[in-house]
């Protein structure tokens, strides 16, 4: 059948019939259209699929970038995982894990410091298949790495530019190389050089630039430049340590901003860092786009261990002459001077030295956020404060107040409530009025006994002192409406 012929037949009132095929003739122009709608909605699909996707993965990489600079910076996240996951099936005995080793618990903190750090991964892992799974995780190591990356590449320029401007070496360490750096520069071989040594010493010099036996530079020692003043004292090993300038400064430039390390010198007199990027960015007179810093992101308040022993390995790796991030560099582990400096922190003898540690992470939070701790106003802190304690005052006067109003009110009742039944007698307009408490005009012209008036002069009197809170008003009691004023 043409299709002049089946537009004919299809204009037409009677039935169409099938072809031999079974199926009914249609026009040609509407099933073009309907493949056409067809394609058109795939292809939609496909892209709010694509645009998923997309979004996902750089929400992924994004908050990947917090993994090496809080979390771990070599151990893999499924290590994390897979212990978190060991130590939830085998459960506890007597309330305790038994059986676990040094590196398990160092696993199982670095699990903890992910959760707190991503706290939606969690949940995550559990609601994913494996193949999604694998791929967040590729995702979020991708930005663990990206994020190390242009730390390295920011600090490589910075830090020889702090070393020219405080010690004028000769020559000026570039920017662009590194291969003057490290034990062969004098400075730079000075900050390296484990604290236990005297780098001024001419043999100490020449048995680590030769790498001796007798002067092996290794993750066992901790170099001078991790210690306050670069200076260090033998009978203390601990005064000063982490308390160093240029690890401020390197600090300041990941997670504030490269101009904040410039006021490293200060202790923390400075305005909130992070409110003033805030300020900044919300500034509708400033013509200059300001950049997010990365504590905002993260929404870092407070300084932490392990963002300590991030930018100690990063600032090594600068003052060295390495030119490639690595995990060893000759015959130092950088894995593991990074562990070394997470247990320092983490995995303390006792009191006395937690305490010792409570104090340099508060003295770090305030040289890198200042003073603000507004952070710290939590709900408990907030409710010992005057303004909360005074509104408790005054409400609790103003509820004595009404308990004692109250009471006098049900007093009251109790006596009317007690009047002569021989009253009974008395139409309402005859006895209401005699009492001196209240005036009750009743609005229906019915008589009623003089009991069910009582019930209804008591419901018209709490009715009247609840009015002091909820406003004076017509109280409505079965089929009479009472109007309740106080003489």
């Amino acid at each position: 059948m043409s299709a002049p012929e089946l537009d004919n037949q299809m204009h037409r009132d009677g039935p169409i019939v099938p072809d031999l095929s079974g199926a009914v003739p249609t026009s040609a122009e509407a099933r073009a259209k309907r493949r056409i709608a067809a394609l058109e909605e795939e292809l939609l699909t496909m892209r709010q699929e694509r645009g998923t996707k997309q979004r996902k993965t750089t929400y992924y990489v994004a908050q990947g970038r917090a993994v090496r600079r809080m979390v771990v910076l070599y151990t893999s996240l499924e290590d994390l995982v897979a212990e978190n996951d060991r130590r939830y099936e085998e459960g506890l005995v007597d309330g305790l894990v038994v059986g676990t080793t040094t590196e398990q618990d160092c696993l199982q903190r670095g699990y903890l410091a992910l959760a707190q750090s991503l706290p939606w991964l969690h949940s995550k892992l559990a609601e994913l298949d494996i193949e999604d799974t694998e791929d967040m995780m590729k995702k979020i190591k991708r930005g663990a790495d990206a994020a190390r990356g242009d730390d390295t590449s920011t600090l490589k320029d910075l830090v020889a530019t702090w070393i020219n401007q405080e010690f004028r070496p000769s020559p000026l360490l570039r920017s662009d190389d590194k291969q003057l750096r490290g034990f062969v520069h004098d400075i730079c071989g000075n900050l390296l050089c484990p604290a236990e040594w005297d780098w001024s010493n001419d043999r100490v010099k020449a048995g680590i630039r030769e790498r001796t036996s007798a002067y092996i530079v290794s993750e066992n020692s901790w170099p001078l430049f991790v210690y306050e003043n670069y200076a260090f004292n033998s009978d203390d090993l601990e005064k000063g340590l982490f308390m160093s300038k240029i690890l401020v400064q390197a600090f300041k430039a990941i997670f504030t901003s490269p101009s904040s390390a410039r006021e490293a010198d200060g202790d923390g007199d400075g305005a909130d860092i992070l409110e003033n990027n805030r300020r900044a960015r919300r500034s509708l007179n400033s013509q200059v786009k300001v950049k997010t810093c990365v504590a905002s992101i993260i929404n870092m308040r407070k300084v932490t261990p392990r963002s300590i022993a991030y930018v100690v390995c990063q600032v090594r790796f600068a003052l060295s002459s390495v030119s490639s991030w690595r995990t060893v560099d000759g015959d130092f582990d950088y894995e593991g001077f990074w562990n070394n400096i997470v247990d320092f922190f983490e995995d303390v003898p006792g009191p006395v030295a937690q305490r010792r540690i409570a104090k340099l992470l508060e003295w770090w939070t305030r040289k890198i956020f200042g003073k603000n701790h507004r952070h710290d106003l939590t709900l408990e802190v907030v409710s010992k404060m005057s303004v909360t304690a005074l509104a408790e005052q005054r409400k609790a006067l103003e509820d004595a107040a009404f308990d004692s109003e109250l009471s006098k009110n049900t007093a009251k009742i109790e006596e009317v409530a007690q009047f002569p039944t021989k009253y009974h007698q008395f139409t309402e307009q005859q006895i209401i009025p005699r009492h001196p408490i209240y005036n009750i005009q009743c609005a229906s012209r019915q008589k009623e006994s003089l009991l069910q008036l009582l019930y209804a002069f008591a419901f018209a009197l709490v009715a009247g002192l609840s009015s002091r809170r909820t406003g004076p008003g017509c109280i409505v009691h079965n089929k009479y409406q009472f109007q309740a004023c106080k003489k």
